[in-house]
């Protein structure tokens, strides 16, 4: 009898994890998600300019498409099946549900109309069903960005490119509406610590180098000589290599174009201006001691009328599971939880690193099952049909993701590759062919 193995969230992690079980055969794997489409992430997270990365979820299909695996969609954990029903009909429970939720600031005035979270703003750019009726007001000339990662360079970039730039990529319709027709003019990418400290890879700071309308500006005053610090050998390349970017940006001038982005390092926001909705960002100057930023106490203001923080993810308990509130994951030894129990991805370790991070997270579940359980002894996927016929749940399947990508497809306008549909209720019509 197979090991039966569900695996709750179809991003990454949970691919990686399906895959990493099939290798060894003598499985069946179900994949849980609570959103009709597959991939997380992959479809919701990666910017929508970005197709080179999104080619991966091509892999995760065919991974879907294995004999030995079954996706169950549009199925909520916690709603429409419980994690305890599920660890009863399953040898083994894999959890990868992500960190969909934003971080705060946790300094005055983040409620203001005008800031929105990274995941929130990111989500609603790339037509994920949580995000659509967001609705930011981009009627504004200046954003500030908080944070200095990929997730702040993809922000800055979607906001400021053109239209013929966005052209080819995925970006929805209403998105590419509000910000194609806003004013803005500059943006603000704002740092708590130094250049060298910043988490950005160079092909996406390199990038900011190469758009039509917009020129990257740094402070030469804030770009160190070279890389100080004990890095191992594949972090100080890389860093070396953003140094000489940077270096590159500070010898351009305003002038060149008419919009920019700046770079503003030790610079540490502390409160959100305005009335009731967003005029400006506080933030404080800052000097590293030791990899910490500490506050000088000298202040300037940013005017700006949208604030980002790109601070990071969170997730959220997984109802039935264990959760640390203060680490926002699942507590784990390596990825077990509890007998039968696993975690993987995100919601594992927090939310660092880039898509194949998750990789080794999924390898280290899936020998964990191998491992603690010998041979299978529960039904899996027949208990989880029936429970869910039962319960007149809307489950679509991976030959109905295709049938959702072929609309997107072909509805699209050149060179875009999809229209993406952005509510649940519009994929299932397409199920339903209204």
């Amino acid at each position: 009898m197979p090991v039966t193995v569900a695996i709750v969230g179809s991003g990454p992690a949970g691919f990686y994890t399906a895959d990493a079980l099939l290798k060894d055969g003598n499985v069946e794997v179900d994949i849980i998600d609570r959103l009709p489409t597959p991939f997380g992430l992959i479809r919701a997270g990666v910017a929508p300019d970005h197709q080179t990365t999104k080619k991966i979820q091509q892999k995760f299909e065919q991974t879907a498409l294995d004999d030995n695996v079954c996706y169950f969609g549009n199925v909520e954990v916690g709603r429409d099946v419980t994690l305890d029903e599920l660890r009863g009909m399953y040898d083994a429970v894999v959890l990868a549900v992500g960190a969909p939720f934003d971080r705060k600031m946790g300094i005055p005035g983040e409620d203001k109309k005008g800031v929105h979270g990274s995941a929130a703003f990111v989500g609603w750019y790339n037509a994920h069903p949580d995000f659509r009726h967001l609705d930011p007001d981009l009627n504004v000339k200046a954003a500030a960005i908080v944070g200095v990662g990929n997730v702040a360079i993809d922000i800055a970039r979607v906001l400021i490119k053109t239209a013929a730039e966005m052209a080819d990529s995925d970006l929805p319709d209403y998105a590419a509406a509000t910000i194609h027709a806003s004013p803005l003019t500059d943006v603000y990418i704002i740092g708590r610590r130094g250049p060298i400290e910043a988490k950005f890879t160079n092909v996406e700071l390199r990038e900011l180098g190469k758009l039509e309308t917009a020129v990257p500006q740094v402070d030469p005053t804030q770009l160190p000589d070279g890389v100080e610090g004990d890095w191992d050998d594949r972090d100080r390349r890389l860093k070396e290599r953003n140094l000489a970017t940077l270096k590159e940006f500070a010898a351009r001038r305003r002038d060149e174009l008419p919009k920019a982005v700046h770079f503003l390092f030790y610079a540490s926001p502390v409160e959100v201006l305005g009335g009731d909705r967003v005029e400006g960002l506080r933030v404080e100057r800052t000097r590293v001691e030791g990899n910490r930023a500490v506050g000088t106490g000298e202040t300037f203001d940013i005017p700006c009328g949208l604030v980002i923080p790109a601070v990071g993810y969170r997730s959220v308990p997984v109802p039935g599971a264990p959760f640390d509130a203060q680490a926002c994951i699942v507590p784990n030894q390596d990825g077990r939880v509890a007998p039968g129990l696993y975690v993987a991805g995100w919601v594992k370790r927090g939310p660092t690193g880039v898509i194949a991070s998750n990789r080794p997270d999924g390898v280290a579940a899936a020998a964990h099952i191998r491992q603690d359980i010998a041979a299978g002894n529960k039904p899996g996927r027949v208990a989880l049909q029936a429970i869910l016929g039962q319960r007149q749940v809307r489950i679509t399947s991976i030959a109905d993701w295709q049938k959702i990508r072929a609309m997107e497809e072909g509805t699209a306008l050149p060179p875009a590759p999809r229209r993406k549909l952005s509510s649940i209720r519009d994929m299932l019509a397409v199920l339903d062919g209204s």
